[in-house]
């Protein structure tokens, strides 16, 4: 069978890089790996999740405790799923190009060239290059995964430390909750505020985006759900 399935090389490659892609996406949910990422994630919703839960059946704390509970729970349960389901794909990517490079070695050093020469290395450093990389199976296999495919593998955490990072997100949040909700009257809201604000810097920062933009609109969606509910709260049962 033709290894390139009549496309040119570099239409090969983009389409090996899609495919990367597609591995690398969240088909059961999104969420960024790593577990920094789910502890943020998991606090937020925690947050967002007790707040609506706060103002819907204030004071009730036997039914926080269940929330919070089953908030671990799936959060948990959640992140380490997600993991397994990106390093069950990843495998099966690697041992799909390891026979690649064991069956159809000539054509993996031209997808190698065609990678290289377009980097800008050409005549005998690019031959140099090609022969270097060709003389080790490991990493020539490293190399086509992360420049062919485009997959960073050392993103890819172990699924038990994500879901360890999910779970201290939700105890964390939940802590700030039980602090709030006996503290003062308006607790939990302020407690609610603090986990969001925190837990979306922390992502926009994970992520490289823009910090300012991403805590006015994670506040602002958190406090016009809250609002809501506490609008149709008080017209349902007026």
């Amino acid at each position: 069978m033709n290894h390139f399935e009549g496309k040119s090389v570099i239409e090969h490659l983009k389409a090996a890089r899609a495919k990367g892609a597609l591995a690398a996406a969240e088909i059961h949910g999104a969420e960024t790996p790593g577990y920094l990422s789910a502890g943020a994630d998991a606090a937020k919703e925690s947050a967002v999740v007790l707040l609506l839960a706060w103002i819907l059946f204030s004071p009730q704390p036997t039914l926080f405790f269940l929330l919070m509970l089953g908030m671990l729970l799936w959060k948990a349960g959640r992140s380490a799923l997600l993991g397994w389901a990106r390093l069950e794909r990843l495998h099966r990517l690697i041992e799909e190009e390891r026979w690649e490079i064991e069956h159809n070695r000539s054509q993996e050093k031209e997808e190698l060239t065609a990678l290289y020469h377009a980097k800008g290395l050409t005549g005998k450093l690019l031959e140099e290059t090609i022969t270097v990389l060709m003389a080790d199976d490991n990493r020539l296999l490293k190399v086509m995964l992360e420049e062919e495919m485009g997959l960073a593998l050392e993103a890819y955490e172990h699924p038990l430390k994500q879901s360890f990072g999910a779970a201290s997100g939700v105890i964390f949040s939940s802590l700030l909750f039980t602090g709030g909700y006996y503290l003062f009257s308006q607790g939990p809201l302020v407690a609610a505020l603090v986990v969001v604000t925190l837990s979306s810097l922390l992502i926009a920062h994970i992520e490289q985006s823009r910090r300012i933009e991403a805590l006015i609109w994670n506040l602002a969606v958190a406090l016009f759900a809250a609002g809501t509910v506490y609008l149709f709260k008080q017209l349902i049962f007026i």
